[in-house]
């Protein structure tokens, strides 16, 4: 038998540290009526996600509807299944609750509206309903996750991961040291999941000893850019974990640059931040001229101010935790390009009707914008649109 699935906790109380999102979680589901319908855990693959959310209906007395994002493919399907477990009361529970796994496995030409359809479960649902990820932010989610209470577990300690070790060593006879049972964990990076079906290859014998975990490589775990900038922002060395950081990000590394800027006056203050602040400019420079002169050999320098340089600028490390934000210059960037994205539509029906040039008419926009925002006729000769006309009265 699979020990992960053996050793799988039953309560609450036996998940390892994970007390705060655990505290959130039953929050959550208590005051359900009088919040978000639905909870967002994200968190890194073997950190207990699911886990909570079973042991939660457990404790509870409910019951719980489980699917998988994988599941389905489309919103009939959704439907089909899910609205109907929302819509239905438990008929020998307490209550239930609804829980869908790895949501951001969904794809957003293959699922044919699965999120816009999880929306509107959300809305409509008499249960709460409670979605798992491991990345939150991409592009896709960003309407779900306005939806939801967004609950993050943190990666597990070593030490969290060792005990978990030590008691499934102990219920299967296992021998092996607590040096090596730590060993394994910290080779498995937080992954509680990963560590124990190591701990299962290693013990066909019974016993395990330090040699027998040399053969365990780290796995490659796609960070999550909170963890990348916590391992920048709070790192007291320079090690190689810190300079090769962004090998397993999944992220565009102009979004990276945005993410750092809106951080680094949480974390740093004073010179330290003039400091971060300085190899994050030089960071941007090769980042430049690699796009200007396609110097790909900068790539490295790059890399290297964007994380060692930046760790280094520091004096002290700030051993509080920190909650870091989404980039907000990302946003008006995002808005300014919408304002000119309708300029520019409706410079371009007036070029087609005056026979001037697009280029010539966005120039001479202001003086337009005068005579015609409140002339319906010319309005209805252009044929603007309801959107194009709010823009010209804004």
């Amino acid at each position: 038998m699979v020990l992960a699935e053996k050793y799988r906790p039953c309560s609450l109380k036996d998940i390892e540290g994970q007390e705060e999102a655990t505290a959130k979680l039953k929050k959550f589901v208590i005051d359900f009526r009088r919040g978000k319908k639905a909870a967002l855990l994200a968190g890194p693959p073997g950190g207990g996600k699911t886990c909570l959310a079973l042991c939660l209906a457990k404790d509870l007395g409910f019951e719980i509807f489980e699917l998988n994002a994988s599941d389905f493919r489309n919103k009939e399907v959704l439907n089909e299944r899910l609205k109907q477990a929302a819509e239905q009361k438990s008929f020998f529970a307490k209550s239930k609750i609804l829980l869908v796994d790895e949501i951001d496995g969904l794809s957003g030409d293959k699922d044919r509206g699965g999120v816009q359809t999880l929306m509107q479960l959300i809305e409509e649902t008499r249960f709460p309903i409670i979605l798992t990820a491991n990345d939150i932010w991409q592009q896709k989610l960003n309407s779900l996750r306005s939806r939801c209470e967004v609950i993050q577990l943190k990666d597990l300690h070593y030490e969290n991961v060792t005990n978990i070790l030590e008691k499934i060593s102990e219920g299967e006879n296992i021998i092996a040291e607590r040096d090596v049972l730590k060993n394994i964990a910290i080779k498995a990076r937080g992954d509680a999941r990963a560590a124990i079906n190591d701990l299962q290859v290693l013990a066909t014998e019974k016993t395990i000893n330090k040699k027998d975990t040399e053969s365990l490589n780290e796995r490659d775990k796609e960070e999550t850019i909170f963890n990348v900038l916590r391992i920048i922002f709070k790192t007291g060395k320079i090690n190689s974990v810190l300079i090769n950081i962004f090998d397993s990000l999944n992220m565009e590394i102009n979004d990276v640059f945005l993410w750092i800027d809106e951080n680094l006056p949480i974390e740093y203050k004073g010179e330290d931040l003039v400091r971060a602040y300085n190899a994050l400019s030089l960071a941007d420079i090769f980042r430049k001229r690699i796009i200007k002169q396609q110097y790909w050999r900068f790539l490295v320098y790059e890399n290297l101010l964007l994380s060692a340089g930046i760790s280094a600028a520091k004096g002290n490390i700030k051993k509080d935790f920190t909650t870091y934000k989404r980039p907000s210059r990302k946003l008006s960037i995002w808005l300014n390009n919408q304002k000119q994205a309708k300029k520019k539509s409706i410079s371009q029906k007036i070029a087609r009707v005056t026979h001037n040039s697009i280029k010539q008419t966005m120039k001479e926009f202001p003086i337009i914008e005068m005579i015609i925002k409140d002339n319906e006729k010319v309005q209805e000769q252009l044929k603007l649109e309801e959107e194009e006309i709010a823009y010209l009265r804004r």
